[in-house]
């Protein structure tokens, strides 16, 4: 493991999804989950994330679509609060919900749409 590129990708891991996620996603970890916490943290967030060719906000936007293609609702939850820290507007959110309509199909986009607005419910309480 790469403790420079894991730190990085902790903090930016931490930024976008929030510490106590994170956190808890390593500290929950067991003998056979922890290889993959330190491998997302490493490479997805401190090697991906941390390149400068796209902002933050671009790849939140990049990731709604992504997960909503590939019908991951839990880590669609995850993303879609980690956009709207990262700036993405929930307009933004229907228009790149609207194109997945389109390229991936009603009923994804559907179950993202009520995803969404399930983020949105939680996060104005």
């Amino acid at each position: 493991m790469n403790n420079e590129r894991f730190e990085a990708g902790l903090e930016v891991r931490r930024a976008v999804l929030g510490a106590d996620y994170v956190d808890n996603s390593i500290r929950n970890a067991d003998d056979f989950t922890i290889s993959l916490q330190h491998l997302v943290t490493e490479y997805c967030w401190g090697e991906v994330w941390t390149r400068p060719g796209l902002s933050k906000k671009a790849r939140s936007m990049i990731n709604i679509a992504m997960l909503t293609a590939l019908n991951r609702p839990h880590e669609l939850k995850l993303h879609l609060r980690g956009a709207l820290r990262n700036g993405v507007t929930k307009d933004e959110i229907k228009e790149i919900l609207l194109q997945t309509a389109i390229y991936c199909g009603v009923p994804a986009a559907v179950d993202s749409f009520r995803i969404a607005q399930e983020i949105f419910q939680s996060e104005d309480a």
